[in-house]
């Protein structure tokens, strides 16, 4: 397995990934539970055989212990519902190629949820995972992660959330949302939250019983079942013109567009050079990409030659410049972001 990583102040890369992940804190109030905002982690992990490659990012606030326990287990626990549902242990794989990728991230998310649960219920009141619970009492059914995952195959990208983080695909300067934020005003979500005997208070923005910001998580024990962990899935048709993946938790997206943030990505990648024709599986350029390298423009992201070093570079450049810009722009929130690189194919 192949994995890139960055969160809790730390990073780390395993060779062989082609994302680029940055981790920055905010300052003032924290947006995701109404408290200052410790350091969260994100975490980008990808996987191959016989998986397609995927990467899981995940944030909180405070604390954030759970998103570091998804930060391990997540991608892990996705990987093996996938092989489960192709080996045929699965409803899934019944008559398909593919396994239905809603019911495998559901299960993933699910397990992952079930063993936050298991920590929460297991850790000793001694045991303080990190500095910010040492500024108050530790109460481990209180912690909890938004949860985004993408898995990048060889003609989709499946992107599954639960929480405020946001999945975006670059599509030929285009921005394309696969996520919908997880705001307990987001009228779906009010009806679900009410029907289910919760209710939505209006406390420095909608919350849930007036304490948390999303609606989604991992974790939050004591907020269920209105908070839930199950994810929305979407599959998206991959196609020639598709540059990039965004993954970023509310930090960013609070202060930066989608078409902003497209932008600064593709500005990365068009410094260190976008891949040559020959890394695409068909060894053609998109007829737009092939008249522009003709013209002698930059045109798309997408036109010259560049080596898996600079394709690594340009994601980490871009995630570091996101964080940073995120920053300037006074956003109150943990900043997590993750850059795939998705120009070159599968």
């Amino acid at each position: 397995m192949a994995a890139a990583a960055s969160g809790g102040g730390w990073r780390a890369r395993r060779p062989g990934a082609r994302a680029g992940g940055s981790r920055r804190r905010g300052s003032g109030r924290g947006g995701g539970r109404g408290t200052a905002s410790p350091p969260s982690a994100a975490s980008g992990a990808r996987w191959r055989t016989p998986c397609p490659s995927g990467w899981t990012s995940c944030t909180a606030a405070p604390p954030p212990p759970v998103a570091r326990l998804c930060q391990d287990r997540m991608h892990e626990l996705v990987a093996d519902e996938y092989n489960k549902a192709g080996s045929g242990e699965g409803a899934a794989a019944a008559g398909a190629a593919e396994p239905a990728w809603k019911e495998v991230m559901e299960k993933g998310f699910a397990r992952m949820d079930d063993e936050a649960a298991s920590w929460a219920a297991t850790r000793s009141g001694n045991d303080l995972a990190c500095r910010c619970e040492l500024q108050k009492p530790a109460r481990c059914d209180h912690a909890g992660s938004t949860a985004l995952v993408a898995v990048v195959g060889s003609t989709s990208v499946v992107v599954a959330s639960a929480g405020d983080s946001r999945a975006v695909l670059s599509r030929g300067g285009v921005p394309v949302p696969l996520s919908v934020d997880h705001k307990p005003d987001r009228p779906d979500e009010l009806e679900r939250i009410q029907a289910a005997g919760g209710r939505v208070i209006f406390w420095d923005g909608a919350r849930v019983l007036g304490v948390l910001a999303m609606s989604r998580a991992i974790g939050d024990g004591y907020l269920k079942p209105f908070v839930t962990a199950e994810p929305e899935v979407t599959v998206t048709e991959s196609t020639d013109e598709d540059e990039c993946l965004i993954l970023a938790s509310d930090g960013l997206w609070d202060v930066v567009t989608n078409e902003m943030a497209c932008e600064v990505v593709r500005a990365c990648f068009r410094s260190n050079g976008p891949p040559s024709p020959g890394a695409r599986p068909s060894g053609v350029l998109p007829p737009a990409a092939a008249a522009a390298a003709r013209e002698g423009d930059d045109g798309p992201a997408a036109v010259k030659g560049v080596d898996r070093a600079d394709s690594d570079r340009a994601c980490s450049d871009a995630a570091l410049l996101l964080a940073k810009l995120a920053l300037a722009r006074r956003s109150s929130d943990n900043v997590s972001v993750v850059v795939v690189d998705l120009r070159r194919g599968s």
